[in-house]
């Protein structure tokens, strides 16, 4: 029970972790990890029963998906453009008005070292469990990450999809977000006929006259 309870313990950490894009952009109390992790579970839930997918698999993947995030660093996309200096804000605003652009083999290298970052830090966050349970947990993390069944297809759009909503919700409440890079991302990330309905129905609830 010990390493139950400190296991709980570490994850309690992500309920003041703030959400790094969201403070990148300066948006007023923003949104935890963990406060992405609970609505992300549930636009899971609700969506993946249209798809007719294992509702228990999405719903465990989805709340192990941050986990690692007790210990790695959570990046955005703008991470390597940015100053190191958080006082620089007119940089920083300049660069929050363009989406980053990379080259194939700088995609490459980032999504190989947030990879490599991430399983370290989950491996360490669930070092102290039980071993059929630490195993569930790494598989359904790199099932998520990797894409290796339906339901880790799925979820990797949901996450997206849930960090969409946000950050619409956002710029109703401040205008800060550059909606309209946001909808050309969206056009690139998601091909999921449910998750393309959603998007459709999330866009006529912000922009409606």
């Amino acid at each position: 029970m010990k390493n139950t309870i400190d296991f709980l313990v570490k994850l309690g950490t992500l309920k003041g972790k703030k959400r790094r894009g969201w403070v990148v952009h300066r948006i007023k109390n923003p949104e935890t990890t963990a406060e992405h992790i609970f609505r992300m579970t549930f636009l899971a839930w609700l969506l993946g029963r249209k798809k007719r997918l294992n509702i228990e698999k999405l719903i465990k993947m989805a709340l192990v998906h941050d986990i690692c995030e007790v210990y790695a660093f959570d990046e955005t996309p703008y991470d390597p453009l940015l100053p190191k200096d958080p006082k620089e804000q007119k940089k920083i605003k300049a660069i929050l008005k363009r989406w980053p652009t990379f080259s194939p083999a700088e995609k490459k290298n980032k999504v190989l070292k947030k990879y490599t970052r991430e399983l370290k830090g989950l491996k360490k966050v669930v070092s102290a469990l039980p071993n059929d349970l630490k195993a569930e947990m790494i598989n359904l993390w790199m099932d998520f990450e990797k894409g290796l069944s339906p339901e880790g297809r799925f979820l990797k759009q949901v996450d997206k999809a849930e960090n969409l909503l946000q950050g619409l919700e956002y710029w109703k409440r401040e205008g800060k977000i550059q909606r309209h890079l946001w909808g050309r991302w969206s056009k690139e990330i998601f091909d999921d006929p449910v998750l393309i309905d959603f998007l459709k129905d999330i866009d006529k609830k912000f922009h409606k006259r």
